[in-house]
């Protein structure tokens, strides 16, 4: 397999395979493909995997993609305007926000992970459910905004504003803080909480969640009056 991750803000990842090999996507990711590539729907895992990628926001089956006669080129995108990001499973799992995964290798196994304490459930911004990515060969993570990956000594601190921490290593400690003193909480705009990530790993900040992007887009949209 060969790719490249093209665009500014509003990416592709263009994978080149050749005939026999392999790969897969969310559905609803492909945005192009040469004439000489099939698609098709598979339930990789079975029910029960299909119904935690559903619990995941994701579709319960995966789309894979095979090439015939040579090799083919397939093309991906984000839903949202943001970037795309290659996570090399060889170097270990990584933990992404709900509805992250965009593409993978086929030695990709997609799972379902749970926050670990109440209150990550509560104040973390992300909910009880997060994605696991392990396995072996390159994945691929889409989300709103720009990125800025962090390379975490051990015992490191960053503390991220809540729903801005897109993806971490399996080896960063993943907790909530708070914000600051009452006043900071109440006037900040930061809320309560935040996450706090503690290395060793990489981190993956995004500059804009998708709430934020939507919340800014409010007061331009139409309003019907009748």
């Amino acid at each position: 397999m060969k790719y490249t991750i093209t665009g500014d803000n509003l990416q592709f990842v263009n994978v080149q395979l050749d005939e026999g090999e392999k790969f897969q996507s969310a559905a609803g990711a492909m945005k192009y493909m040469s004439g000489n590539m099939t698609m098709e729907a598979k339930m990789k895992g079975g029910f029960l995997n299909g119904l935690k990628r559903s619990l995941m926001g994701e579709s319960l089956f995966l789309l894979e993609y095979n090439s015939h006669g040579g090799s083919g080129v397939v093309g991906f995108g984000g839903g949202v305007p943001g970037k795309i990001l290659d996570l090399d499973l060889s170097k270990g799992s990584w933990l992404v926000q709900k509805t992250g995964y965009l593409c993978s290798e086929e030695t990709v196994d997609l799972d379902m992970a749970f926050q670990k304490k109440l209150g990550n459930i509560l104040f973390g911004g992300e909910g009880l459910i997060i994605q696991k990515l392990s396995g072996t060969g390159i994945a691929f993570i889409s989300a709103c905004g720009d990125f800025n990956v962090v390379d975490l000594k051990p015992g490191e601190v960053y503390k991220v504003s809540s729903s801005n921490a897109v993806a971490w290593q399996d080896t960063v400690k993943y907790d909530i803080s708070s914000a600051g003193n009452f006043k900071t909480a109440l006037f900040g705009g930061e809320g309560l909480f935040v996450t706090t990530l503690t290395g060793p790993g990489k981190i993956v900040i995004q500059s804009m969640s998708l709430g934020e992007l939507a919340g800014a887009l409010i007061p331009y949209l139409p309003v019907n009056n009748q």
